[in-house]
């Protein structure tokens, strides 16, 4: 019988902390340090200023558009850095952290799976070191700071109708995405509408992973936009000096957190951004502390490439100054069936015609990739189910296109399912030591065309559409000199348009603009299009249904 993710990860022989930080010379000291129980730290900001800058090599580990059927880039993430220390090079997996809403609600748990795990894994997906509930409760101070000041006389004028800034919890709850606030009969409350995002989707959680250090961050958090007054003048988060006790709330969640994989090699797991509703990556400060600590950094960015990797390089290597080595497409066979027309329960079967017409798909993901001048591996997250033949259709066609392409057993097999995939992304990373890295637009593009460029080049979209509203507002953006902001979209994971059962790669389609919001803090625009919501709801049957503690007081459910 087939052993659960849970069971194999508690089944895993973890190493003390300090074992594990020494593989990558981080000495057991007070100051390097702080250990959060036997096989979990985090390290010191003081410590990772300290360390020397390394020329290492940057992985971005990205997929092709989510399907029911599983795409695996966390599970690949981490067999790909466990596969890389089996050939002999120092190598650290850096991922985001998991957020209770998808862990209680449509996925379940989110360290990987298989034998390619990070552990502690109950932990790391409930509550870990606590990061995300101070982030959740620094943007909550700030949304109490705003009710209060209004309470106490409103000395900034803040029009009450044109607050800006919603609360958050880290929980799927449709229910609380509008509602009414200040309903108590007290002398100087005005009754207003409000609402909730996720945790995930808060500008404190971009600003949390998008800043350099602690100095940049409580700056960032004092830039946040909060409101506006009656004739439009912007009501900043420091004109309520919030930056102080907000960053106070943030100071040890900003340190990054040192895990282990089930091989025993480092893994730092900080920050949690979704990428459909934000710029879906980990923190700027773990990123660049694995890239002192090791030679070769595998990390992820959320849902496909479309989504996440083009956030990751045009926002977080903008931000951060970094550009990847290499860049590795998972596929899955099942997957690209899926995008070839076919059911979830038929997926058992083998389907080359299915699979030929799913193919176009991972082209324009491998097409998109090229466009920033970066090199591409294809990895096959490997299933039971798939045939020679449907493999050898998928290497046939990369072959064809230059790419090439890994079998990965990373589930079943750990680092030694990667070595295929692991020697490629060397010998690419050998290559492309003066890679042609460039962005898809340029800073000084105005905010429109950015838009029109990632909606026209990535999701191959025919026409944006965007009413005089939001012309108008993109506009005042610029005027207030938000106009060198990158674009951050937020739209459906499902498919390159803004429709999510439009499968495959389709092109010419219309892009349309519901809302745009800035982010002056995260120092982004969001775009808003389609049905999308940032809030999310529950499935009829969530995970939460399964998970549960046995008689021995252990987790099941949580995979």
């Amino acid at each position: 019988m087939v052993k659960s993710d849970i069971e194999i990860a508690r089944s895993a022989k973890m190493k003390p902390i300090k074992e594990v930080l020494d593989m990558v010379n981080v000495p057991d000291t007070p100051e390097a340090f702080s250990p959060m129980g036997r096989h979990i730290a985090k390290l010191n900001l003081e410590f990772i200023e300290k360390l020397s800058e390394k020329k290492s090599n940057l992985i971005l580990v990205t997929a092709i558009t989510p399907t029911p059927a599983g795409e695996g880039k966390t599970t690949t993430s981490v067999g790909l850095s466990d596969g890389l220390n089996k050939i002999g090079k120092k190598s650290i997996v850096c991922l985001r952290e998991p957020s209770l809403g998808p862990s209680f609600g449509m996925k379940g748990g989110a360290a990987g799976g298989g034998y390619a795990q990070v552990v502690p894994m109950e932990q790391i997906n409930l509550h870990f070191t606590g990061d995300f509930h101070a982030i959740t409760s620094a943007h909550n101070l700030l949304s109490a700071l705003i009710d209060n000041h209004i309470y106490w006389g409103n000395k900034l004028k803040i029009d009450v109708n044109k607050i800006v800034w919603k609360r958050v919890v880290d929980l799927n709850d449709r229910a609380l995405r509008i509602i009414k606030i200040n309903l108590q009969k007290l002398k100087n409350n005005i009754p207003r509408d409000d609402g909730f995002d996720i945790t995930v989707a808060s500008e404190v959680m971009a600003i949390f992973c998008l800043s350099n250090n602690l100095k940049e961050l409580e700056e960032k958090i004092g830039n946040i936009t909060i409101a506006y007054t009656k004739d439009e003048k912007p009501i900043y988060a420091k004109d309520l000096k919030a930056q102080g006790p907000m960053t106070v709330l943030l100071k040890d969640a900003i340190r990054p957190n040192i895990t282990q994989t089930l091989e025993n090699n480092v893994a730092i797991i900080h920050g949690g951004p979704f990428a459909n509703i934000a710029h879906g990556c980990n923190s700027i400060i773990a990123t660049k502390t694995a890239l002192k600590l090791s030679d070769y950094v595998v990390t992820e960015a959320g849902f496909g490439a479309d989504l996440g990797a083009e956030k990751f390089l045009d926002i977080k290597c903008r931000k951060a100054n970094i550009k990847p080595s290499c860049v590795v497409l998972v596929a899955t066979i099942r997957a690209l069936k899926m995008h070839g027309g076919l059911k979830k329960e038929e997926l058992k079967q083998e389907n080359i015609e299915a699979l030929k017409k799913g193919l176009p798909n991972l082209e324009k993901h491998i097409q998109n990739i090229k466009k920033f001048g970066l090199e591409v591996v294809v990895a096959i997250n490997h299933f039971i189910t798939d045939t020679d033949k449907e493999v050898k259709i998928i290497e046939e066609h990369c072959s064809k296109l230059g790419i090439k392409v890994s079998l990965c057993t990373h589930w079943a097999n750990g680092g030694e399912g990667t070595k295929d995939l692991a020697n490629n992304v060397v010998e690419i990373c050998n290559k492309s030591k003066k890679n042609g890295f460039k962005f898809l637009y340029s800073a000084e593009m105005p905010l429109l065309k950015k838009i029109e460029a990632i909606a026209k080049e990535i999701y191959g979209a025919g026409e944006v559409i965007a009413d005089s509203k939001i012309k108008d507002q993109l506009n005042k953006m610029e005027k207030d000199g938000f106009g060198k902001f990158p674009i951050c979209i937020a739209k459906t994971q499902y498919s390159f348009s803004t429709n999510p059962d439009l499968k495959g790669a389709p092109s010419g389609h219309e892009f349309p603009i519901r809302e745009v919001r800035l982010s002056s803090g995260a120092e982004f625009i969001v775009v808003i299009c389609g049905a999308i919501m940032t809030m999310p709801g529950l499935p009829s049957v969530p995970a939460a249904n399964s998970i549960k503690l046995n008689d021995k007081g252990e987790i099941e459910g949580l995979f």
